[in-house]
């Protein structure tokens, strides 16, 4: 017997809380019982980018008393997110979140809390987590030996209304903080390691936001292991676009790199699937033979899959609903997130107060 669909409250309407929304129109496990935005407008675009027909709010607290949903999906902005899941968890409900969790180590781990106090489930929109050429990435990369050194950044030379999101989101994180996460999650699965020590940059490059944040940050981190990681992340219309898109990890038996095509292409940082792009693998092997040359050429190999930013998007809802439906334990994937979440604070620590941060 097939089970009811699962009644989800969407709140947010930017990039993130669009797709996540045509997800939840899209699949059959989910319907949506209302939309939740501060802006009248950006709320009923969405809808009528569904097709209309689903109630609308403007106020979250409003609509999840009314609502009663059995999910909550959050995309609003970062300070938002551990006033929202709380409140849908200590109702009830199950929760997707968009990264970062929150915009404070205490916050992520009041959330993280919350969920095992009431037994609800609780994902986190790392979207790499769910992409088959990142996937194939990370357990090439595991073939290289150890330690590991990875480099990563995903730089935006952002304008227009892209900009302007932006400087709304730097009323609440830095961009280390708000895209970091998802990149030091990848070292840490990368490594298996434990993060020990971080340091971070920053710079102000612009006077059109918040006075004391920063639209340019770096973070360094370094694993029990040996291994060290950094990544690089810039919002604004200073930004370069030249090598803005680096994911490159080097081992004692090689390096492996994405080749994302249109990611690399300049003009393009401001693509939103280009962010997660990856058409293939450059990988190189290390070994020397006899006359001290390589004994194999590189290699250029092709990934599984490059579903796009909305099919990204609607793989995360999946496994949302897998996830309830089949009683999946998500301890560990929380727990994950609020160590990614510890690295990245750590690195505005560090910045803010001139010091490498021990963990």
């Amino acid at each position: 017997m097939s089970q009811p669909p699962i009644r989800v409250l969407c709140v947010g309407a930017g990039h993130m809380g669009r797709s996540h929304a045509l997800a939840y129109h899209k699949l059959p496990g989910f319907q949506i019982c209302g939309l939740v935005t501060r802006s009248a407008d950006s709320r009923a675009k969405l809808n009528a980018e569904l097709g209309g027909g689903y109630a609308e709010y403007g106020d979250f607290h409003a609509a999840l008393k009314e609502t009663k949903p059995d999910a909550v999906s959050i995309s609003s902005y970062p300070d938002t997110h551990a006033e929202y899941a709380v409140a849908a968890l200590a109702a009830g409900c199950h929760v997707f979140v968009e990264k970062p969790l929150a915009v404070t180590v205490a916050e992520a781990e009041q959330i993280v809390a919350k969920a095992k106090a009431v037994k609800r489930k609780v994902v986190i929109g790392y979207i790499l987590r769910h992409h088959p050429a990142w996937t194939q990435f990370i357990k090439t990369v595991q073939t290289l030996g150890k330690p590991l050194v990875m480099r990563m950044n995903l730089n935006q030379q952002s304008y227009g209304d892209m900009w302007k999101t932006h400087q709304a989101l730097l009323q609440t994180c830095s961009p280390v903080v708000d895209c970091g996460v998802h990149y030091v999650d990848v070292m840490c699965l990368m490594t298996g390691s434990r993060p020990v020590r971080v340091s971070g940059i920053g710079a102000r490059l612009t006077e059109d936001m918040p006075a004391g944040q920063i639209n340019y940050g770096q973070l360094q981190v370094t694993f029990a292991d040996g291994s060290v990681g950094w990544y690089e992340a810039g919002w604004g219309p200073m930004m370069s676009e030249e090598a803005f898109f680096v994911k490159d990890v080097i081992g004692p038996k090689g390096c492996v790199s994405i080749v994302a095509g249109k990611a690399s292409q300049a003009g393009n940082s401001a693509d939103v699937d280009s962010h997660s792009a990856a058409q293939a693998l450059k990988v190189h092997s290390s070994h020397l033979g006899p006359d001290g040359k390589f004994t194999k050429p590189d290699e250029i190999v092709p990934t599984d899959a490059d579903p796009g930013h909305d099919g990204l998007c609607e793989r995360e809802q999946a496994y949302f609903e897998k996830a309830i439906r089949e009683d999946i334990d998500l301890t560990a994937h929380m727990d994950d997130a609020v160590n990614s979440m510890r690295i990245v604070a750590a690195a505005d620590q560090s910045f803010r107060e001139g010091r490498t941060i021990n963990l």
